[in-house]
């Protein structure tokens, strides 16, 4: 007797599933995908330097520490605002939404300090835009040195750095590898399981139609 169009589609999806790879395949292509794309980022894209120049906030004769290291705060939020970045935009010798975008401005709870530091694919420009910068704030605060009774002093120049503090290519290649592989586990486990896709049941006996039934009860 041949078999139903039913058995035949569940033979057909059984035959299909042996061929479907299994599921560390999917991880490990996962995970070179992603390593390739990472490492392209990594080549693509240019590599960054970063610059830090130091001011240290010293206390006059009418003033004390602690005062200094409490406007030394407020100088480090200081440095990045608007009056100040057009002040060293001219030394710089970059327009000002650079300086926006890759300055930035740090302070210590321990030490009346500022670290003004500037990021640029040149590493030259980078050393230039945060002395640009440090200078601008120490000029803003002579200003108001009567008042505060607190002046800022250059304490470190930047200097042009040597190497890159961008990630290489491999450490961006490892990355989108971790991802990569990461993303399709999660993918395999939230996946929905379809019922094709249960263990198919025993074959079932096969049962004589209604037809052959009749005639064997007539003979």
């Amino acid at each position: 007797m041949t078999d139903t169009p039913t058995r035949q589609r569940r033979l057909s999806l059984a035959r299909l599933r042996r061929l479907r790879p299994p599921s560390w395949s999917v991880l490990a292509a996962g995970a070179v995908l992603g390593g390739l794309c990472g490492g392209a980022y990594g080549v693509l894209t240019p590599p960054t330097y970063t610059a830090t120049s130091y001011v240290v906030a010293v206390p006059t004769a009418k003033s004390d520490s602690g005062s200094a290291l409490g406007f030394a705060q407020a100088y480090g939020r200081v440095a990045t605002q608007l009056a100040v970045l057009v002040d060293a935009q001219d030394r710089a010798g970059v327009p000002l939404r650079t300086l926006q975008r890759n300055v930035q401005a740090a302070t210590s709870p321990d030490a009346p300090m500022v670290a003004v530091s500037a990021t640029s694919s040149r590493p030259v420009l980078a050393a230039d835009m945060a002395n640009a910068v440090s200078q601008a704030l120490i000029r803003q605060a002579g200003t108001a040195k009567d008042s505060t009774q607190v002046q800022l002093v250059q304490f470190s120049r930047a200097v042009r750095p040597t190497e890159p503090t961008s990630a290489s290519a491999w450490v961006t290649a490892l990355v989108g590898a971790s991802a990569g592989g990461l993303l399709c586990g999660l993918a395999l486990l939230v996946r929905p399981r379809r019922k094709d896709q249960e263990d198919d049941p025993a074959p079932a006996a096969s049962v004589p139609g209604p037809a052959v039934a009749a005639e064997a009860g007539q003979r």
